[in-house]
């Protein structure tokens, strides 16, 4: 979803009478601004596995970091396919976003500079990270990075009801 503008589809199952499909900038903007998400993993045993927190999105895709050892890390090894959500936590307002993907390790330094800068911009200082090895290295030790490039996106827009899917223009 790098360099052509999704396509947008609304599902009218899911959506209040005269919604229309939200548009892609909307959706872009907000995971760009989005200080908090929430990701969804399996665990080897098929339970689900879920857990707040930070990202950014760049270059159309999702980049969070994670310990080597943490429960997402070890879910991920086993099955790559994760969700990762935010939005507003209220009924009546707001719009919520669910990125659809499996997770890739990035191991290049180039492009885990990048990605590091991308979280100094956003987060500021608690989320400065040296490159080395393949890894963000900080204080509690070495973090992973994953990129989820997007099978699908949805947006759940509240209030005037309604459901778009952004996929991949044909």
């Amino acid at each position: 979803m790098v360099d052509e503008q999704p396509v947008a589809e609304l599902d009218a199952r899911y959506s209040g009478p005269g919604a229309t499909a939200q548009s892609w900038a909307r959706a872009d903007g907000q995971l760009r601004a989005a200080e908090l998400f929430w990701i969804s993993t399996v665990r080897p045993d098929g339970r689900p596995h879920v857990t707040p927190l930070v990202a950014v999105w760049l270059d159309g895709s999702m980049f969070f970091s994670t310990g080597p050892t943490e429960r997402k890390a070890k879910n991920l090894a086993a099955n790559p396919n994760c969700i990762l959500t935010t939005g507003q936590n209220s009924w009546n307002e707001g719009f919520d976003i669910v990125v659809e993907g499996a997770a890739e390790r990035v191991t290049d330094d180039d492009r885990l500079r990048r990605v590091a800068a991308a979280f100094l911009e956003k987060y500021g200082d608690p989320w400065r990270f040296d490159v080395r090895d393949g890894a963000f290295q900080h204080e509690p030790g070495e973090a992973w990075v994953f990129e989820v490039a997007p099978s699908a996106v949805f947006g759940f827009g509240k209030g005037e009801f309604s459901q778009t899917r952004w996929s991949a223009p044909r």
